[in-house]
Protein backbone atom coordinates (compact mmCIF):
# COMPACT_ATOMS: atom_id res chain seq x y z
CA UNK A 1 0.00 0.00 0.00
CA UNK A 2 1.20 3.22 -0.43
CA UNK A 3 2.09 5.96 2.47
CA UNK A 4 4.03 8.91 3.86
CA UNK A 5 6.88 7.18 5.82
CA UNK A 6 9.16 9.69 8.09
CA UNK A 7 12.68 8.12 8.30
CA UNK A 8 14.35 11.11 9.70
CA UNK A 9 13.47 13.63 12.39
CA UNK A 10 12.82 17.11 10.94
CA UNK A 11 9.71 19.36 8.90
CA UNK A 12 7.35 18.27 6.54
CA UNK A 13 10.49 18.32 4.10
CA UNK A 14 11.61 14.54 5.58
CA UNK A 15 8.50 13.20 4.75
CA UNK A 16 8.57 10.22 1.57
CA UNK A 17 5.99 8.69 -0.41
CA UNK A 18 6.65 4.59 -0.40
CA UNK A 19 4.93 1.42 -1.02
CA UNK A 20 4.64 -0.09 2.61
CA UNK A 21 3.10 -3.59 3.78
CA UNK A 22 -0.37 -3.92 4.28
CA UNK A 23 -1.13 -3.70 8.18
CA UNK A 24 -2.73 -6.97 9.87
CA UNK A 25 -4.97 -6.15 12.74
CA UNK A 26 -3.86 -8.73 16.25
CA UNK A 27 -6.03 -9.11 19.20
CA UNK A 28 -8.69 -6.14 20.21
CA UNK A 29 -7.13 -3.86 16.55
CA UNK A 30 -9.17 -2.98 13.52
CA UNK A 31 -7.79 -1.94 9.72
CA UNK A 32 -9.41 0.97 8.54
CA UNK A 33 -9.30 1.90 4.76
CA UNK A 34 -8.67 5.42 5.31
CA UNK A 35 -10.86 7.75 3.32
CA UNK A 36 -9.17 10.88 5.00
CA UNK A 37 -6.85 11.67 7.21
CA UNK A 38 -6.84 14.71 9.71
CA UNK A 39 -3.64 16.53 10.11
CA UNK A 40 -3.16 18.12 13.75
CA UNK A 41 -0.68 20.16 15.10
CA UNK A 42 0.91 17.07 17.01
CA UNK A 43 1.63 15.12 13.63
CA UNK A 44 4.31 18.34 13.48
CA UNK A 45 5.80 17.56 16.74
CA UNK A 46 6.30 13.97 16.16
CA UNK A 47 8.13 14.82 12.61
CA UNK A 48 10.48 17.17 14.84
CA UNK A 49 11.07 14.66 17.67
CA UNK A 50 9.23 16.90 20.13
CA UNK A 51 5.78 15.20 21.15
CA UNK A 52 5.22 13.75 24.45
CA UNK A 53 4.73 10.56 22.14
CA UNK A 54 7.70 9.51 20.29
CA UNK A 55 7.36 7.07 17.76
CA UNK A 56 10.64 5.29 16.79
CA UNK A 57 11.88 5.12 13.35
CA UNK A 58 10.77 4.84 10.67
CA UNK A 59 7.09 5.38 11.24
CA UNK A 60 3.99 6.97 9.49
CA UNK A 61 2.39 9.81 10.62
CA UNK A 62 -1.32 10.81 11.07
CA UNK A 63 -3.16 10.28 13.95
CA UNK A 64 -6.71 11.37 13.23
CA UNK A 65 -8.91 9.08 10.30
CA UNK A 66 -12.36 8.72 8.94
CA UNK A 67 -12.98 5.53 6.26
CA UNK A 68 -14.52 2.18 6.40
CA UNK A 69 -13.19 -1.40 8.09
CA UNK A 70 -11.46 -3.17 6.22
CA UNK A 71 -10.88 -5.89 8.77
CA UNK A 72 -11.41 -7.08 12.13
CA UNK A 73 -9.19 -8.77 14.57
CA UNK A 74 -9.72 -11.19 17.58
CA UNK A 75 -11.47 -10.28 20.24
CA UNK A 76 -13.29 -7.96 19.07
CA UNK A 77 -16.98 -6.91 19.26
CA UNK A 78 -19.71 -4.51 17.40
CA UNK A 79 -17.42 -3.29 14.96
CA UNK A 80 -17.61 -5.53 11.44
CA UNK A 81 -16.21 -5.13 8.02
CA UNK A 82 -18.05 -1.83 5.70
CA UNK A 83 -18.32 -0.05 9.03
CA UNK A 84 -18.26 3.97 8.48
CA UNK A 85 -15.92 4.75 10.93
CA UNK A 86 -13.36 7.13 12.79
CA UNK A 87 -10.81 6.66 14.69
CA UNK A 88 -8.12 7.76 16.97
CA UNK A 89 -4.69 6.48 15.64
CA UNK A 90 -1.73 7.94 17.08
CA UNK A 91 0.39 7.30 14.03
CA UNK A 92 -0.38 5.52 10.62
CA UNK A 93 -3.39 7.56 9.43
CA UNK A 94 -1.32 9.18 6.32
CA UNK A 95 -1.52 6.08 4.64
CA UNK A 96 -3.95 3.96 2.68
CA UNK A 97 -4.80 1.60 5.31
CA UNK A 98 -4.14 1.75 9.31
CA UNK A 99 -4.43 -0.59 12.15
CA UNK A 100 -5.83 0.73 15.32
CA UNK A 101 -7.15 0.06 18.78
CA UNK A 102 -10.75 -1.35 18.44
CA UNK A 103 -11.55 1.08 21.77
CA UNK A 104 -10.64 4.26 19.96
CA UNK A 105 -12.83 3.68 17.01
CA UNK A 106 -16.32 5.30 16.75
CA UNK A 107 -18.88 5.18 14.49
CA UNK A 108 -20.13 7.64 11.99
CA UNK A 109 -23.14 8.75 10.61
CA UNK A 110 -24.28 8.33 7.12
CA UNK A 111 -24.25 11.90 5.45
CA UNK A 112 -21.15 13.04 7.24
CA UNK A 113 -18.32 13.55 4.98
CA UNK A 114 -15.11 11.30 5.68
CA UNK A 115 -12.85 15.06 5.36
CA UNK A 116 -15.33 16.60 7.93
CA UNK A 117 -15.57 13.16 10.22
CA UNK A 118 -11.60 13.26 10.68
CA UNK A 119 -11.76 15.91 11.44
CA UNK A 120 -14.25 15.64 14.36
CA UNK A 121 -12.27 13.08 17.54
CA UNK A 122 -9.52 15.67 17.90
CA UNK A 123 -10.67 19.12 17.24
CA UNK A 124 -14.14 18.34 18.53
CA UNK A 125 -13.24 15.77 21.01
CA UNK A 126 -10.69 18.00 22.68
CA UNK A 127 -12.58 20.92 23.14
CA UNK A 128 -15.70 18.70 24.28
CA UNK A 129 -13.57 17.09 27.01
CA UNK A 130 -11.90 20.59 27.97
CA UNK A 131 -15.11 22.45 28.53
CA UNK A 132 -17.65 19.71 29.46
CA UNK A 133 -15.30 17.38 31.67
CA UNK A 134 -12.71 19.87 32.44
CA UNK A 135 -13.85 23.10 33.02
CA UNK A 136 -17.38 22.38 33.82
CA UNK A 137 -18.43 25.33 31.51
CA UNK A 138 -21.79 26.88 32.34
CA UNK A 139 -24.42 28.89 30.30
CA UNK A 140 -24.31 32.35 31.16
CA UNK A 141 -20.02 31.93 31.65
CA UNK A 142 -17.46 34.05 29.40
CA UNK A 143 -14.96 31.92 27.62
CA UNK A 144 -11.75 33.46 25.95
CA UNK A 145 -9.83 31.59 23.12
CA UNK A 146 -6.96 31.66 22.28
CA UNK A 147 -6.05 30.46 18.89
CA UNK A 148 -9.85 30.64 17.97
CA UNK A 149 -9.90 29.80 14.07
CA UNK A 150 -7.03 26.94 14.34
CA UNK A 151 -8.85 23.61 14.37
CA UNK A 152 -9.32 22.85 18.41
CA UNK A 153 -9.61 26.88 18.83
CA UNK A 154 -12.58 27.06 16.16
CA UNK A 155 -14.27 23.97 17.70
CA UNK A 156 -13.94 25.12 21.11
CA UNK A 157 -15.34 28.61 20.10
CA UNK A 158 -18.30 26.28 18.18
CA UNK A 159 -19.10 24.39 21.14
CA UNK A 160 -18.64 27.28 23.68
CA UNK A 161 -21.43 29.26 21.70
CA UNK A 162 -23.57 25.86 22.01
CA UNK A 163 -23.36 25.16 25.40
CA UNK A 164 -24.41 28.84 26.56
CA UNK A 165 -21.38 30.59 27.51
CA UNK A 166 -20.17 34.28 26.12
CA UNK A 167 -17.33 33.80 23.81
CA UNK A 168 -14.49 35.82 23.55
CA UNK A 169 -12.22 34.42 20.31
CA UNK A 170 -8.46 35.62 20.53
CA UNK A 171 -6.11 35.20 17.39
CA UNK A 172 -3.74 36.27 15.26
CA UNK A 173 -5.07 38.42 12.14
CA UNK A 174 -8.69 39.95 11.03
CA UNK A 175 -9.61 37.16 8.77
CA UNK A 176 -9.01 34.59 11.49
CA UNK A 177 -11.44 36.49 14.05
CA UNK A 178 -14.18 36.69 11.28
CA UNK A 179 -14.32 32.98 10.84
CA UNK A 180 -14.57 33.14 14.81
CA UNK A 181 -17.63 35.34 14.93
CA UNK A 182 -19.33 33.11 12.42
CA UNK A 183 -18.96 30.12 14.55
CA UNK A 184 -20.33 31.98 17.81
CA UNK A 185 -18.13 34.41 19.01
CA UNK A 186 -19.33 37.28 20.88
CA UNK A 187 -16.19 39.56 20.97
CA UNK A 188 -13.06 38.86 19.67
CA UNK A 189 -9.35 40.05 20.38
CA UNK A 190 -6.62 40.52 17.52
CA UNK A 191 -3.16 39.44 19.72
CA UNK A 192 -1.16 40.66 17.15
CA UNK A 193 -2.52 44.08 17.59
CA UNK A 194 -4.00 44.66 21.19
CA UNK A 195 -2.46 43.79 24.32
CA UNK A 196 -4.57 40.26 25.51
CA UNK A 197 -4.37 40.64 29.14
CA UNK A 198 -5.78 44.70 29.19
CA UNK A 199 -8.21 43.78 26.24
CA UNK A 200 -9.69 40.43 27.56
CA UNK A 201 -10.20 42.21 31.10
CA UNK A 202 -12.21 45.58 29.13
CA UNK A 203 -14.67 43.27 27.12
CA UNK A 204 -15.73 40.77 30.94
CA UNK A 205 -15.36 44.38 32.95
CA UNK A 206 -12.20 43.45 34.67
CA UNK A 207 -13.63 40.27 36.15
CA UNK A 208 -11.79 38.33 33.67
CA UNK A 209 -13.03 35.21 31.97
CA UNK A 210 -14.70 32.34 34.03
CA UNK A 211 -13.20 29.79 31.22
CA UNK A 212 -9.38 30.30 29.66
CA UNK A 213 -8.61 27.93 26.90
CA UNK A 214 -5.30 27.96 25.56
CA UNK A 215 -3.65 25.58 22.92
CA UNK A 216 -1.54 28.28 22.34
CA UNK A 217 1.35 29.01 24.99
CA UNK A 218 4.35 30.61 24.64
CA UNK A 219 4.23 34.54 25.61
CA UNK A 220 0.55 34.07 25.11
CA UNK A 221 -0.13 31.71 28.31
CA UNK A 222 1.05 34.02 31.42
CA UNK A 223 -1.48 37.26 30.37
CA UNK A 224 -4.24 34.52 29.22
CA UNK A 225 -3.87 33.06 33.10
CA UNK A 226 -3.90 36.81 34.41
CA UNK A 227 -6.81 37.54 32.43
CA UNK A 228 -8.50 34.50 34.48
CA UNK A 229 -11.72 35.32 36.54
CA UNK A 230 -11.77 34.86 40.64
CA UNK A 231 -12.71 30.82 40.57
CA UNK A 232 -11.84 30.42 37.16
CA UNK A 233 -10.14 27.25 35.39
CA UNK A 234 -7.59 27.64 32.75
CA UNK A 235 -6.98 24.52 30.18
CA UNK A 236 -3.76 23.92 29.40
CA UNK A 237 -4.45 22.61 26.06
CA UNK A 238 -0.79 22.73 23.82
CA UNK A 239 1.89 24.61 22.95
CA UNK A 240 1.79 25.69 19.15
CA UNK A 241 3.78 28.64 19.96
CA UNK A 242 6.45 26.55 20.31
CA UNK A 243 7.44 27.07 23.71
CA UNK A 244 6.00 25.72 27.17
CA UNK A 245 5.59 28.40 29.72
CA UNK A 246 6.95 28.66 32.90
CA UNK A 247 3.49 30.45 34.61
CA UNK A 248 4.12 31.91 38.27
CA UNK A 249 2.15 29.96 40.97
CA UNK A 250 1.27 33.11 42.43
CA UNK A 251 -0.95 33.53 39.90
CA UNK A 252 -3.48 30.62 40.35
CA UNK A 253 -3.05 32.12 44.38
CA UNK A 254 -4.19 35.88 43.61
CA UNK A 255 -6.97 35.14 41.35
CA UNK A 256 -8.33 32.22 43.03
CA UNK A 257 -8.44 29.79 39.68
CA UNK A 258 -7.61 26.70 38.79
CA UNK A 259 -4.84 25.43 36.41
CA UNK A 260 -6.33 22.32 34.58
CA UNK A 261 -4.34 20.22 32.42
CA UNK A 262 -6.30 18.73 29.45
CA UNK A 263 -4.60 15.31 27.61
CA UNK A 264 -7.25 14.06 25.20
CA UNK A 265 -5.42 11.21 23.62
CA UNK A 266 -4.81 9.67 27.50
CA UNK A 267 -8.57 10.48 28.48
CA UNK A 268 -9.54 8.68 25.55
CA UNK A 269 -7.17 5.38 26.34
CA UNK A 270 -8.37 5.61 30.07
CA UNK A 271 -11.71 6.32 29.74
CA UNK A 272 -13.16 4.61 26.48
CA UNK A 273 -16.67 4.21 27.32
CA UNK A 274 -17.16 8.61 28.58
CA UNK A 275 -14.90 9.43 25.28
CA UNK A 276 -17.90 7.50 23.14
CA UNK A 277 -20.27 9.47 25.30
CA UNK A 278 -19.15 12.21 24.00
CA UNK A 279 -18.80 11.06 20.34
CA UNK A 280 -22.11 10.34 20.40
CA UNK A 281 -23.17 13.63 22.12
CA UNK A 282 -21.13 15.51 19.18
CA UNK A 283 -23.00 13.54 15.95
CA UNK A 284 -25.90 14.20 17.52
CA UNK A 285 -25.21 17.82 17.70
CA UNK A 286 -24.48 17.36 14.17
CA UNK A 287 -27.34 15.56 12.97
CA UNK A 288 -29.21 18.71 14.44
CA UNK A 289 -27.15 20.71 12.81
CA UNK A 290 -25.74 22.51 15.52
CA UNK A 291 -22.43 21.49 14.57
CA UNK A 292 -20.44 22.34 11.12
CA UNK A 293 -17.08 21.63 10.66
CA UNK A 294 -14.68 23.99 8.49
CA UNK A 295 -12.36 21.86 6.10
CA UNK A 296 -10.37 24.93 5.00
CA UNK A 297 -8.22 22.76 2.34
CA UNK A 298 -7.65 19.40 1.10
CA UNK A 299 -4.68 17.08 -0.23
CA UNK A 300 -4.05 14.65 -1.64
CA UNK A 301 -1.90 11.81 0.24
CA UNK A 302 1.21 12.78 -2.21
CA UNK A 303 0.88 16.00 -1.26
CA UNK A 304 0.59 15.61 2.68
CA UNK A 305 3.78 17.10 3.28
CA UNK A 306 1.90 20.35 1.82
CA UNK A 307 -0.90 19.81 4.18
CA UNK A 308 1.78 20.05 7.19
CA UNK A 309 3.47 22.53 5.66
CA UNK A 310 0.20 24.83 5.88
CA UNK A 311 -0.31 23.78 9.65
CA UNK A 312 3.28 24.76 10.50
CA UNK A 313 3.07 27.79 8.31
CA UNK A 314 -0.22 29.10 10.36
CA UNK A 315 -1.97 29.34 7.52
CA UNK A 316 -4.46 27.07 8.45
CA UNK A 317 -8.36 27.99 9.31
CA UNK A 318 -10.23 25.26 11.10
CA UNK A 319 -9.06 21.95 9.40
CA UNK A 320 -6.48 20.35 6.49
CA UNK A 321 -7.43 17.29 5.40
CA UNK A 322 -5.40 14.79 3.31
CA UNK A 323 -7.60 12.29 1.25
CA UNK A 324 -6.89 8.97 0.29
CA UNK A 325 -8.92 6.66 -2.14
Amino acid sequence: MRAIVCRKFGGPEVLELDEVDDPTPAEGQVVIEVKACAINFPDLLMLADLYQFKPGLPFIPGGEVAGTVRAVGPGVEGITAGDRVAASAGTGGLAERVVVFARTVVPIPEGLDFSEAAGLLYAYGTSHYALRDRAALQSGETLLVLGAAGAVGLAAVELGHLMGARVIAAASSDEKLALCRQYGASNTINYSTEDLKTRARELTDGAGADVVYDPIGGPYAEPALRATAWNGRYLVIGFAAGEIPRLPLNLPLLRGCSVVGVFWGSFVQRQPEDHRRNVAELTGWWRSGQLRPHVSSTYPLEQAADALRELAERRVLGKVVVTVS
